[in-house]
């Protein structure tokens, strides 16, 4: 019988027990959650094509965990997509998709990943929530973003319900540092009857 991981996925609470769980789920995720009908990685592909319009411009596919994601920028018809991920096992299946121009292995501790101004376009597919990065990154990645760049990123029903991830949004966008330009809620795994809700923000 084959191990599942899904629904263990959300109950994880250091960022140790994150990491061993995503290096121990690589070889069959793409299998579960294909089982499960993953719809978030085209969305937000999809969303972020309605601002972002040079198919030129580098996206960085932050948390892209086996290249799904990465692969869902690459269909939508961008042209130079880098991953950053911090399992090792999870970047193995990553670069056998070829859908990034180059992969970056990255510590879940540190603070600072991403050089400040190296990305005008940054995606994040299920990386913030439950069971996977804590709040703080959306920070990270914001601050990590120049003036009038673009954050492209889901909310999971279990990261809509936790406070702790919607007020980060909240605060951006209040004291106007940032401009909500796309929301929308729909399907993430229709398989587990669990929706999620894709934003496209520009930093002001």
């Amino acid at each position: 019988m084959i191990e599942k991981f899904l629904d263990k996925a959300y109950d994880l609470e250091t960022q140790e027990a994150t990491l061993e769980h995503y290096n121990q789920w690589a070889a069959s995720y793409d299998a579960e959650i294909a089982e499960n009908g993953y719809a978030t990685p085209g969305r937000i592909a999809e969303a972020l094509a309605q601002f972002q319009l040079d198919l030129s411009e580098p996206v960085l596919d932050f948390g892209c965990g086996t290249g799904l994601s990465g692969l869902a920028l690459r269909r939508q018809g961008y042209d130079i997509v880098d991953g950053m991920e911090p399992s090792e096992e999870m970047l193995a299946q990553a670069r056998e998709k070829g859908a990034y121009r180059k992969i970056t292995r990255i510590d879940a501790s540190s603070r600072k990943p991403i050089k400040r101004g190296t990305y005008r376009v940054i995606t994040g597919c299920g990386v913030l929530g439950t069971g996977a990065a804590p709040p703080e990154v959306f920070d990270m990645i914001m601050h990590a973003l120049p003036k009038g760049g673009l954050f492209t990123f889901s909310y999971n029903d279990h990261a809509l319900a936790d406070r702790a991830y919607t007020t980060k949004l909240i605060e951006w966008v209040d004291v106007g540092a940032a401009r909500l330009l796309f929301q929308e809620h729909g399907e993430h795994l229709p398989g587990m009857n669990l929706k999620s809700t894709v934003y496209v923000i520009e930093k002001a």
